[in-house]
Formats: C-alpha cells, sequence, structure tokens
C-alpha cells in the first residue's frame, strides 16, 4: 500500500471511531456544550476530507503522492495553475476525491431542502390560525397544552400556545422565549441538518451514529446557557417542566421535549470540581497523538 495513505487513513479512523468514543463517555461534554460541539463539527470535517485523500493517495504514483502529503500536511492549496497541469492519473484521483466529498455535502443541502420546504409549510399554517403578539414578538396559536418552540431559518419565528402563556410566569415565558430566540441566533438548525445527513450517508460509521443523536441533545444545552444570560436557573427549569409535554413541528426547537428531565438536573446541579474545558482539550489531543505515529511513518520513508 502507499504509505502516504497512512496519515488519511490514521485520521479517518480517529475521526471516525476513536473521538465519538471518546466523547459520548465524556463528562464535560454536557458542561461545556459549545467544545462539544466544535468537536463534532470538526470531526465530521476531518472524517469526509480523509475519506476524500485516501482513494486519492491509493490511486496515485508515488511522487505525486508525496507532492501531495506535502500540500496537505503544509495547509498549502494548489493553484488554478497546477491544476491545469495535472497529469490524467492525477485528475482520476481528483475525480475520487471530489465525488466521496459530494455525497455528505448532497445530503446536507437535501435536508436543507427538505426542512425548509416543511418549515415554510408549516408557518403558512400559523398564518393563518395564529396572531402575533408585538408583546412578546411571537406568534400566539390557540392551543391547551402548554407549548414554546421556534421555526429557523428564513421563516423564523418563535411560537408559544395560548396555554403556555397561562400557565407560565412572566420571568418562565421570558427564559422559554430566551432559549427558542437562543436557536435562532445561533442559526442551530444547519448543525442538525448537517448531524441529519451525515447519519444518512454514514449510518454504520459510529461518529455519524453517536453524533445524531448528541447534537441535538447539545444544541439544546447551548440554548440553555445562553438563555441563562437573561434569566434564573430556577425560572429556565421551571419552564422547561411545565413545557416537557409540549409537542412542535420535528423541523422546528421545542423548549420542552423528551431531554427536558435530562436539562433540568443540568440547571440545577452545579458543575463538578475540575476543569471541563481542560478535560475537552485533553480529548483532542489525544485522539490527534492517536494519529501522530502514522504521520511520523509516512515522513519517514523516502519520496
Amino acid at each position: 500500500m502507499n504509505h502516504h495513505a497512512l496519515p488519511p487513513l490514521g485520521l479517518a479512523l480517529s475521526s471516525g471511531l476513536l473521538v465519538p468514543w471518546l466523547l459520548v463517555r465524556a463528562r464535560w461534554a454536557q458542561q461545556v456544550p459549545r467544545l462539544a460541539l466544535a468537536v463534532w463539527a470538526v470531526s465530521g470535517a476531518v472524517f469526509a476530507g480523509s475519506a476524500a485523500l485516501l482513494p486519492a493517495q491509493l490511486v496515485l504514483s508515488g511522487e505525486s503522492s508525496h507532492r501531495l502529503s506535502d500540500r496537505v500536511l503544509g495547509l498549502r492549496p494548489p493553484s488554478p495553475a497546477h491544476l491545469l497541469d495535472l497529469t490524467g492519473r492525477e485528475y482520476v484521483a481528483l475525480s475520487l476525491a471530489l465525488a466521496v466529498l459530494a455525497l455528505p455535502a448532497a445530503g446536507f443541502v437535501r435536508e436543507l431542502l427538505r426542512a425548509r420546504r416543511a418549515r415554510l409549510r408549516h408557518a403558512g399554517v400559523l398564518r393563518l390560525v395564529g396572531r402575533y403578539d408585538p408583546a412578546l414578538r411571537a406568534t400566539v396559536l390557540d392551543h391547551a397544552r402548554p407549548a414554546v418552540y421556534c421555526l429557523p431559518g428564513r421563516s423564523r419565528r418563535v411560537v408559544v400556545s395560548s396555554g403556555a402563556v397561562d400557565t407560565l410566569t412572566a420571568p418562565q415565558l421570558a427564559a422559554a422565549l430566551a432559549h427558542e430566540r437562543a436557536h435562532i441566533a445561533g442559526r442551530h438548525h444547519l448543525l442538525v441538518a448537517a448531524a441529519e445527513s451525515f447519519a444518512a450517508v454514514f449510518p454504520r460509521l459510529p461518529l455519524a451514529r453517536h453524533g445524531g443523536t448528541a447534537v441535538p441533545l447539545l444544541l439544546e444545552m447551548t440554548a440553555d446557557d445562553r438563555a441563562l444570560r437573561r434569566c434564573t436557573r430556577d425560572a429556565l427549569a421551571t419552564a422547561l417542566y411545565a413545557l416537557a409535554s409540549g409537542q412542535a413541528p420535528r423541523e422546528a426547537f421545542a423548549a420542552g421535549g423528551p431531554s427536558a428531565a435530562l436539562r433540568m438536573r443540568r440547571i440545577l446541579t452545579p458543575y463538578s470540581a475540575g476543569h471541563p474545558v481542560l478535560r475537552g482539550l485533553a480529548t483532542i489531543a489525544a485522539a490527534a497523538l492517536a494519529v501522530a505515529p502514522l504521520i511520523v511513518a509516512c515522513c519517514s520513508f523516502p519520496s
């Protein structure tokens, strides 16, 4: 096997198998959800890039493979002049790499369009049956069950049921609204679409399988943390309790839902001793060190 295929192989194994194994067992991930989301996102990008490089390296000759490794490790993309001077074998390698990258990219676009169409349909219904409340800056929907959710994207809006308005106190309702606006401001629907499309393209890959369930939960916790800048922990936790049974469309973010109990416990329980950010960085370093021997082995061979 071409020894220049070792680094992308190691990166694919590390990001696709090792990192998700570490993340699903890491307690720090729920303490610093934004860092955990960044690790999931970077792992997905690294796996996709490595999976694209691997067949290209296997096709290329030794000299061309060495040049590609130098460019990738040195973060030096080829210039247009270099692309025009590629040999036939190098064009085949480039085509293979682009074909591999096209799979998750096409899945991401397809998931975005599907979710956008569903949100537009729901927004059209809300315009007919809901009423906008300027004081809440939200659409009020007549429904007895307490529910608060948001539609992100171009049809962005926060929706509140009349049952939630009647049930929640003013601080609790403000906390729930702040949570939903955090989803909209953070464009969390893009990460959800990426996680769902990745899981559809690579259904048996641990990175995709675990990330498809971990990312939505971490996004809810991220929105909780942002809402806590404007409200108290008691207000947000009691709002989640009241909204736990509320329903929302699949393409929306709901303040309650199945994860409400776990998030309530997280909000009301102080963090354990230690430094979660440092533990997160240690996890990243452990994954990087696992790939280091393969990169050293690759560079130790002559071109």
